[in-house]
């Protein structure tokens, strides 16, 4: 399983199980500085998803034979493991680096340019690291939530390293005709959202605020990801530097703010975190890269 899917299927988890955060942060307020721009561009894309997108991706499931987007899949992942390899080596973490190397080179080598997953049938560790990953092990651990154009929920941090990898992409050193990167960006965009439909269609209505719902399980997730705080002082907000007024602040729904425990997230990878209430890991976000979706429709991240 893509660890963008670990990530959904951890939100959906969330989501189904109406859990609430722990009592201790009731009193608590979420800032949510871009909070106007987030919730037009929330809409926006939900509306794109479920006109476009979604039809898209089913009628691309049903004419594409399993094995072939399976190896559509491998492919792009094979090319995440790239840039992957590039962010630990930012952290330098070098250990995570050869895995990454050594994912690359089998995979491209023996699984006929990364159609096939030699590596993860090798029980190779799958990292996939990103940008935003290597910021937090920098320091930049807490993050206002930001909903990027297309891709869905993400934070500042994650939105600046998602944007550098979208300028200078891992295919522009490969393929050298722009029809085959346009031809490739949106196969690896239907693609995705093809991988995700049976974890979208599992859900159901969870709350009358969607946006502020959405904002709050994925807030929830990616912060126990980098090891970062739900509600973050202001000196401890790099955003700060950027970010709006803190008038925007809003109170914590009462669908996230209940007394109930939060239920334990199981996956069957040794690479993630198990619980969405676990320790996270004090250094990185290891093996987990935003994976968004709307509390009662399709959300999608290329990502």
């Amino acid at each position: 399983m893509s660890s963008k899917k670990k990530l959904l299927t951890g939100c959906v988890l969330l989501v189904l199980s109406q859990a609430g955060w722990a009592a201790a942060e009731q009193t608590y307020t979420y800032k949510d500085p871009y909070e106007g721009y987030n919730r037009v561009m929330f809409n926006i894309n939900d509306h794109l998803d479920r006109y476009i997108m979604t039809p898209v991706a089913r009628g691309y499931r049903k004419v594409t034979p399993s094995p072939v987007r399976t190896g559509v899949n491998n492919f792009f992942n094979n090319l995440r493991d790239v840039v992957s390899f590039g962010s630990n080596l930012l952290r330098l973490d070098i250990e995570k680096a050869s895995t990454d190397f050594v994912r690359v080179g089998i995979n491209t080598t023996f699984g006929l340019g990364g159609l096939l997953d030699i590596a993860d049938a090798g029980r190779i560790p799958n990292n996939k690291n990103t940008l935003g990953d290597t910021f937090a092990s920098w320091g930049w651990k807490n993050s206002n939530y930001f909903v990027y154009p297309l891709l869905g929920p993400s934070t500042v941090r994650d939105s600046i390293g998602s944007t550098i990898t979208d300028v200078f992409p891992i295919e522009n050193a490969i393929f050298k005709e722009d029809a085959v990167r346009w031809s490739l960006t949106g196969l690896n965009g239907v693609a995705s959202r093809e991988a995700l439909l049976d974890v979208t269609d599992s859900l159901n209505d969870a709350a009358l605020d969607r946006y502020t719902y959405m904002r709050d399980v994925y807030m929830k997730l990616r912060n126990n990801q980098v090891g970062g705080s739900l509600f973050p002082a202001d000196d401890d907000d790099i955003d700060n530097l950027v970010a709006p007024g803190s008038d925007n602040a809003v109170t914590q729904p009462a669908s996230v703010s209940s007394s109930q425990s939060v239920k334990k997230v199981t996956e069957s990878d040794d690479n993630v975190p198990a619980t969405t209430d676990s320790t996270p890991d004090k250094n990185t976000g290891d093996n987990l890269t935003e994976s968004p979706v709307s509390a009662s429709q399709s959300y999608w991240n290329v990502h």
